[in-house]
């Protein structure tokens, strides 16, 4: 990544090392690609409510939550 100073002078971030991870966007696009991964892998034209939900591992995450988690929309 290039940025001018004040005197014009151009300065180089350094290679490597300098990397911020931002962990939660991370696994965001990791669920988006097991997702693309699911949908390119079905016959039918759309994935269910429950496929997605079991490769988003929503019940994984909603151990004690409704049967239906979309109950409450």
């Amino acid at each position: 990544m290039k940025s001018a100073t004040a005197e014009g002078v151009m300065r180089v971030a350094p290679v490597g090392g300098t990397a911020v991870q931002d962990h939660v966007a991370l696994a965001e696009i990791e669920l988006c690609g097991e997702l693309i991964i699911a949908a390119s892998a079905v016959s039918d034209a759309r994935l269910s409510a429950d496929r997605i939900d079991e490769v988003l591992r929503v019940a994984e995450a909603w151990p004690d939550g409704p049967d239906d988690p979309y109950e409450q929309y």
